[in-house]
This record gives structure tokens, sequence and C-alpha cells, in this order.
């Protein structure tokens, strides 16, 4: 018998698309071959029922049929390494900027990017939002804020945050920019994960306070950034979202 992970291995190849794994079949091979096959088509489909729930968006931009076959292509570049699907599909926007059907349609991989990191802002960490008495208590532009695990920005070539309202309930009439966007995404109170484009000001100012700059020194590249930036906009929007926590959390 071969070892555990030669095992895995070959299993793993057949299922994928493999021949039968002759260490593995007893029996009549055509029987085998009839099971194998049916087990195939389940793991397959499950696949992509896992790949579209991920990337519901995609799916909705490229219809349902196109869909299975891309998600298809996509299992045997880069199939799940974890028996954890959300963990899955971070490659996934990689793919679609190389897959040569989608050529002409250049905003899907950014399309993408914002559906996994959604995923990640969901499944994030939890922590407890700051209490706004605490800027009463002391210098707050002095002071170092952190963002929630959850907080993630995303510098987009395209208007992709205008793509994804677009395709949610309501959105047909979202006009689209030109030219690229900036993603926040974070989980809110209401365990939400909504989508907001915002400007290259607010996005300095977050980035900032995610390497551990102080409030005034976030609020200074943000002006470098966006000379008339005001940062108690985008501030107070993260606080009311939770996304504002406290240094000794993180």
């Amino acid at each position: 018998m071969s070892p555990h992970s030669d095992i895995l291995s070959v299993f793993r190849n057949a299922l994928n698309g493999g021949g039968l794994p002759p260490d593995l079949v007893l029996g009549a091979a055509d029987e085998a071959a009839r099971r194998l096959a049916v087990y195939q088509n389940n793991v397959a489909h499950s696949l992509i029922e896992a790949l579209a729930a991920r990337f519901p968006v995609i799916r909705r931009l490229v219809g349902s049929d196109f869909f299975a076959a891309l998600a298809r292509c996509y299992i045997e570049a880069d199939g799940p390494r974890s028996p954890v699907l959300a963990e899955w599909g971070e490659s996934f926007a990689e793919f679609l900027s190389t897959f040569p059907p989608l050529a002409s349609y250049p905003y899907m991989a950014d399309v993408a990017r914002i559906e996994f990191a959604r995923g990640r802002a969901f499944h994030a960490a939890d922590a407890l939002p700051i209490d706004p008495a605490w800027f009463s208590a002391q210098d707050p532009w002095s002071a170092r804020l952190d963002l929630h695990p959850s907080v993630h920005v995303l510098r987009l070539e395209h208007p992709a945050v205008s793509i994804w309202e677009r395709n949610q309930p309501g959105g047909e009439q979202v006009t689209l920019p030109a030219g690229g966007e900036i993603a926040l995404i974070l989980r809110d109170r209401s365990f939400d994960v909504p989508v907001r484009a915002i400007s290259p000001g607010d996005a300095a100012l977050i980035e900032a306070l995610r390497e551990g700059d102080s409030l005034g020194s976030a609020a200074g590249r943000a002006r470098s950034a966006e000379p008339d930036h005001d940062p108690r906009d985008i501030l107070i929007h993260l606080m009311r979202q939770g996304a504002l926590i406290t240094p000794e959390q993180t």
C-alpha cells in the first residue's frame, strides 16, 4: 500500500479528471469507473456552487453557464487546498485576468478582488469598537488608533465598486465613472459587509492607521494624497460602522 500522502495525491488527480487510481480499485474496473464519474461530477458541482457563492457578481456578469465552465477551468488550475472552502479563491482574480475568453473584460478581476475581500471581512476576527469617550480622555491627534480586522482598502484600476453596486438589488441606475476606484470594505455592526468608494485621502488615512501612525500623522499623509482632505467624514463613518478599535486589541 502506498503512503497516505501518495494515496491522497492519486485520488485527487482522479477527481480532477484523471483515470482510475490503480492501487485503489477493487472489483470490476467498469463499475469502479462509473462510480468515480458520479463522484467526480458531484465534487465538481459542489465546488462550482461554492465558487459561485463566493463570487456571485462574477456569475451574474458572465451568466451561469459560462461561469460553470469557467469554474471548472479554475478548479483544474487551483483547486481547494484546505477543507475550509472559505479560504479558497484568493487566486481567482488573477486567474480571471489571464483567462483568454475574458481578455476584453479586464474589470472582472477587480470585481473578484472586491468579492474575495468581502468574504475575508465577513469571517474576520471580532473586536470591540472604540468607546467615543476615549477621544475626550486624551489628545486624539497624538494617539494611535487601530482598525477592525475586517477593514480592507483596495486600489482598483477599474470602476469595480460601481460595477459591484450596479449588480446589487436596486442598483441598476448606478452610473459608472471613468477610471479606477478605491474600495473600502468592512464588516459593520449588523454583520453586513458594505462596499464603499472612497477618495485617495480617505485611503491614505486608513492605510496610515493600519501601519501604526498616530491620527495626526495619518491625517497629514491623507492631505499629501489629497490636499483639501478633511479626515472627519471618514473617521465618523468608520466609528459608526464599528471599524475603529483601540490598539490594545490587535
